[in-house]
């Protein structure tokens, strides 16, 4: 038990608990009924831009609200920022639909957003080629321009600058569970019956429907089925009722983990481990499984994207931040953005890599990145997601 107290410390540490539980788990119907309001929002900064007269308006996940970020760009630049971190992607989105567009200059959403919502709406702004595309040369070779999902559906507009990106699938207690027994035998792990009451559930509803497809052999980003939906259904059932602990927070599996309860839980990944394994708890071991149905791949990599705001009162400040966070110094406070440590594109580089250390990489599992990545496929949209999610949502009902 002598680790309980540092990680009931290390649970403070978690940016924001529900930051993929609620990303797509506002549902395609929800999303379409949200239209016709906008929400309240809460901004944090103060001072005016050095250009417009006002700051930069930021709606954005946890990294790009570090203070540390927020006073390089004041020292850097003399301008200042406000911010509103997200509830979710697509209530984001939503908001820009029913008009704040004049609110906000940043937004910094997962990868499908951008091109299938944001463009076409007219929600964000195309960025200048000729300066913002040779940034993607400076990245890892997936981001090689034109870079698929930061680009407009006709190739000719490019929509957004990638970041932070990762997989999160699942982690085990390498202790009790083999990693490449993990990442070999993949999500039917949570199918045999052996396992049943030694794992937990990281209830982030839009992963777990996408793991559940997974485990249920279903490639969760192409149309569903009647016979998918069964053997989603018989999957989730007995996934939710063999858990022997489901919560929102990271922190309580990690804790169970250490303590003996749970060998392992989904969804999780470096996202839900870093600050643990910085810690010098390296049994946690986040697993991407070496294959899977999703066009054989076993895993999910999450690709963040900034784009400008089609702002009618348009801030060009907001270009220069964009181009000013992937230089060295902003791209590493980003990857340890509010304490939650994750890779950059701008990893790529040596003089970014050279500054993180030996254990901030050995806590990243940095050795094994490139095999995350490669036996991932990219975050999606899933066709059919409302009645996935009213199976999963019916079945944790059930459990009680």
């Amino acid at each position: 038990m002598r680790d309980y107290g540092n990680l009931q410390r290390l649970a403070r540490r978690n940016p924001l608990p529900g930051r993929h539980r609620l990303q797509t788990a506002t549902s395609r119907r929800r999303f379409v009924a949200g239209l016709g309001a906008a929400a309240g929002f809460a901004l944090f900064g103060c001072g005016p831009s050095r250009e417009t007269g006002r700051e930069l308006a930021l709606l954005t996940w946890d990294a790009y609200a570090d203070p540390r970020l927020l006073d390089l760009w004041r020292k850097s630049t003399g301008g200042s920022i406000r911010y509103e971190i997200h509830t979710s992607d697509p209530t984001s989105v939503n908001r820009l639909r029913a008009g704040e567009t004049a609110v906000w200059d940043f937004v910094n959403l997962n990868n499908p957003w951008a091109r299938k919502e944001l463009w076409p709406a007219g929600l964000i702004r195309a960025l200048p080629r000729n300066r913002f595309e040779p940034l993607y040369d400076a990245m890892f070779d997936k981001f090689a321009p034109p870079y698929h999902w930061a680009m407009s559906d006709d190739g000719e507009h490019l929509l957004g600058v990638v970041q932070r990106f990762e997989t999160f699938d699942f982690v085990v207690n390498a202790d009790v569970i083999s990693p490449h027994t993990a990442k070999d035998e993949g999500w039917d792990l949570f199918n045999n019956p052996d396992f049943g009451n030694r794992y937990g559930i990281l209830a982030y509803e839009d992963w777990n429907v996408m793991d559940i497809c997974m485990g249920a052999g279903i490639d969760p980003f192409r149309e569903k089925a009647e016979d998918d939906y069964t053997a989603f259904e018989a999957t989730a059932r007995r996934w939710i009722d063999n858990a022997r602990m489901i919560t929102t927070d990271f922190a309580q599996l990690n804790l169970g983990i250490i303590n003996g309860e749970i060998d392992a839980y989904f969804t999780g990944g470096t996202y839900s481990i870093t600050s643990a394994r910085l810690e010098g708890m390296n049994n946690l071991y986040a697993i991407t499984p070496y294959r899977g149905p999703a066009r054989g791949k076993g895993g999910i990599n999450w690709i963040e994207l900034n784009s400008a705001v089609a702002n009618p009162a348009a801030n060009d400040d907001v270009l220069d931040f964009l181009e000013w966070i992937t230089q060295p110094e902003p791209a590493y406070i980003v990857a340890n953005g509010n304490g939650n440590l994750q890779p950059v594109s701008q990893m790529a580089q040596p003089d970014v890599l050279a500054r993180f250390t030996s254990e901030q990489l050995a806590a990243l599992q940095w050795d094994e990145f490139e095999e995350r990545i490669g036996n991932s496929v990219e975050f999606d949209i899933v066709p059919g997601y409302d009645r996935l999610y009213d199976i999963y949502s019916a079945a944790m009902r059930a459990r009680g």
